[in-house]
């Protein structure tokens, strides 16, 4: 049985592929002035479908408006009952079908072209009503459906998908759409944070250890454990840097000297720390940690001591 499961698997995964790789046969002189027209539209592609292509419709709508394309779902049960009052003269109409024959499409076809908008019918059969009363067709004819029954949308569906991310992709290069444009639209995302996160928002709940150079040596373990950051910074009473203390350099303390009853911060410190700007991106600070090989900065400006960023800020905020 597991056997026969697999090969199902196998089996479904081979006739999705092909028809996928079918699309590429589609990709003809025609298809060119499909892009061209949505590029230069002043409106929005407004795309519709009804059952299991209106679910697609509904993503490729997302992929466009997060590439910079303005794209609105319309479903056609809905349009037909109102919501055909969201297309502006403007707009372009993207419909899916993989019959061209549903009795929704065949009612919101000639209304939308009542109302002189451009379609555009994604489509899988090329003799179907929509082919034949849409401005331009997209091919999306698949050889077979994954279902044993050929019934299911299955390969259909993927192949609508993967046409709407070819309409999304090539779009995209031609508005120029780069990564911070996406993070733009995506400012909760992991891009979007590598692109505007900065060091002071991240360092704004951090503990912020420090110790004046006459610190004891006990003063200085107990700030470093209590504050949790494995360094302390040394500073002078306005809080203008001096040095660090890291962890690692308390142990090279200890393995070094037998009498410890009368060091203090200044005898242990490391002069000229490296340090980060507040308005420094978060990524910038990851390459300094990486490039020193370190797990810690000290934040400052103009020498004046602010906080420590720890590696693990960055790996909490998907920086890492």
């Amino acid at each position: 049985m597991t056997q026969s499961i697999r090969n199902i698997a196998l089996q479904t995964i081979q006739t999705e592929s092909e028809s996928v790789s079918a699309l590429a046969s589609f990709i003809d002189d025609a298809f060119e002035p499909i892009i061209e027209t949505i590029h230069s539209a002043k409106g929005r592609l407004v795309v519709s479908g009804i059952g299991k292509s209106a679910i697609v419709a509904q993503k490729i709508v997302a992929t466009l408006n997060s590439t910079g394309t303005p794209a609105l779902f319309m479903h056609a049960a809905d349009a037909i009952h109102g919501d055909l009052g969201m297309i502006t003269a403007d707009d372009i109409v993207l419909l899916i079908s993989k019959s061209g024959e549903s009795a929704e499409i065949k009612v919101l076809v000639p209304l939308i072209k009542s109302f002189g908008n451009i379609l555009i019918g994604m489509v899988g059969s090329t003799e179907s009503f929509l082919a034949n009363h849409a401005d331009f067709i997209l091919n999306t004819t698949v050889a077979k459906e994954a279902c044993p029954n050929n019934l299911a949308p299955t390969s259909s569906t993927t192949a609508q998908m993967v046409m709407g991310d070819v309409l999304a992709i090539c779009l995209m290069e031609l508005n120029g759409f780069k990564d911070r444009d996406f993070a733009r639209f995506h400012p909760g995302g992991n891009l979007g944070k590598r692109l505007y996160l900065r060091v002071d928002i991240m360092i704004a709940s951090n503990e912020k250890p420090s110790v004046l150079p006459t610190a004891t040596l006990r003063e200085v373990i107990v700030e470093i454990t209590e504050k949790r950051l494995g360094v302390t910074a040394v500073v002078d009473e306005q809080q203008q840097m001096i040095g660090i203390i890291t962890d690692g350099d308390l142990r090279r303390m200890l393995e070094k000297s037998s009498d410890i009853s009368t060091i203090t911060a200044k005898d242990i410190l490391s002069l000229h720390p490296i340090t980060v700007s507040p308005q420094s991106l978060a990524v910038e600070a990851l390459e300094i940690l990486r490039k020193h090989n370190i797990s810690q900065l000290i934040v400052a400006e103009n020498n004046h001591y602010l906080g420590i960023l720890h590696l693990h800020d960055l790996v909490r905020e998907g920086i890492v």
